[in-house]
């Protein structure tokens, strides 16, 4: 058969990539060699080879030295799936159930199903999960980045979905070097001004603060509680942070606590990563032979069902769950269907106050030493 253009090589292109998407060459298939196909249509070598050579830029086709062009598994993405991956880093705990919930109640309506993943917000676990779903078909993903506040080393990954036009939507957290891509996210760092403020007007002055260092949430947090007491003109001491890892969240944090406390240092209250955490320091504190909130004032994060288990209300953030997957569904439902759709949606935090803070008289005395 011959090709009638002027640009020969164009229409080769042009033909054999309908033959790719056609199904007629499914991924992984041989293509004929470029004898055969020079053959075939009546052109040189030279012309197949450039034909071949646009096809393999757009990421259709790939070559092997010395065994020929194969069909890219690019391929496998190019027919609806129905199947939307969801990847956290934890799905049976905490806040996490509900914001499945929220994204599988607008999916689900869509005739969507969920492939459930999730990393235990481990970087080697977040490559094993996208690696194994580029070899799936799914029509996109809503991921919650591991341990967001370090730089992202596999970014090709992500290239990766772009090449195989498989939509993501980024929720909860963020890589720095990924900022401009679609996300579903809280305001993390005015949430924690909000508390911060919240325990200065109550007459606090002597706030420690425990953040994550791993995830961009934990860094974000952080820096709304030093904008609350810069704003205050109260001094930022470093000495009364207490920083943790995703390894050593169990420990670091309520031991951190309690060796200030045995050292003697004044704190009158403490700023939490999350509720989590606040349930684990409020349980350290009674441990020391201290109140809460008459000693210490303690604030969560999140508003979590885990918000009451200390016996106590907290005061706490109130976390959108359900809200946050359902606007993540909606986002990645609009890139599917390539529909204008914000690339950033960022939710307004709300202060909820519980029975874990407390006013502070002006003429109060420093909270009693543990002996």
């Amino acid at each position: 058969m011959g090709i009638k253009s002027d640009n020969k090589y164009s229409g080769i292109e042009l033909e054999l990539r309908e033959l790719v998407f056609s199904g007629h060459f499914a991924p992984g298939d041989k293509l004929p060699s470029e004898n055969v196909l020079a053959e075939r249509y009546g052109v040189s070598r030279q012309t197949v080879r450039k034909a071949l050579s646009g096809l393999e830029q757009e990421g259709f086709i790939y070559a092997v030295h010395g065994s020929g062009r194969f069909v890219s598994e690019r391929m496998n993405h190019r027919k609806k799936s129905k199947n939307i991956a969801v990847v956290m880093t934890y799905l049976s705990d905490y806040i996490f159930p509900k914001v499945i919930s929220g994204i599988d109640e607008v999916l689900s309506a869509n005739g969507y199903d969920l492939i459930l993943k999730h990393t235990n917000n481990s970087r080697h676990g977040e490559i094993a999960c996208l690696t194994e779903l580029l070899e799936k078909d799914i029509d996109g993903i809503i991921i919650e980045p591991s341990k967001s506040n370090l730089y992202c080393r596999h970014m090709e990954l992500f290239d990766k979905l772009e090449q195989y036009e498989i939509p993501y939507v980024f929720i909860q957290g963020e890589y720095e070097a990924m900022a401009g891509k679609p996300h579903v996210l809280l305001d993390d760092e005015k949430g924690s001004f909000l508390l911060t403020k919240h325990l200065i007007e109550l007459g606090h002055r002597e706030i420690f603060g425990i953040f994550k260092s791993d995830d961009s949430q934990g860094q974000k947090r952080h820096n709304g509680y030093a904008r609350a007491l810069a704003e205050s003109g109260i001094p930022y001491d470093p000495s009364r942070v207490i920083w943790f890892y995703t390894e050593d969240r169990k420990v670091h944090p309520v031991t951190g606590l309690q060796n200030v406390l045995r050292s003697g240092r004044p704190v009158d209250a403490v700023v939490c990563y999350n509720d989590q955490i606040a349930i684990h320091v409020i349980r350290a504190i009674r441990e020391m032979g201290l109140r809460v909130p008459e000693d210490i004032s303690v604030t969560g994060y999140d508003n979590s069902e885990r918000a009451s288990q200390s016996g106590q209300r907290l005061t706490t953030i109130v976390h959108p769950q359900e809200e946050l997957g359902r606007l993540a569904a909606k986002m990645l439902l609009s890139l599917i269907n390539r529909e204008a759709t914000e690339q950033r949606i960022v939710m307004e935090p709300e202060l909820v106050e519980g029975s874990t803070t407390i006013r502070r008289p002006a003429s109060t005395e420093e909270p009693q030493t543990p002996k």
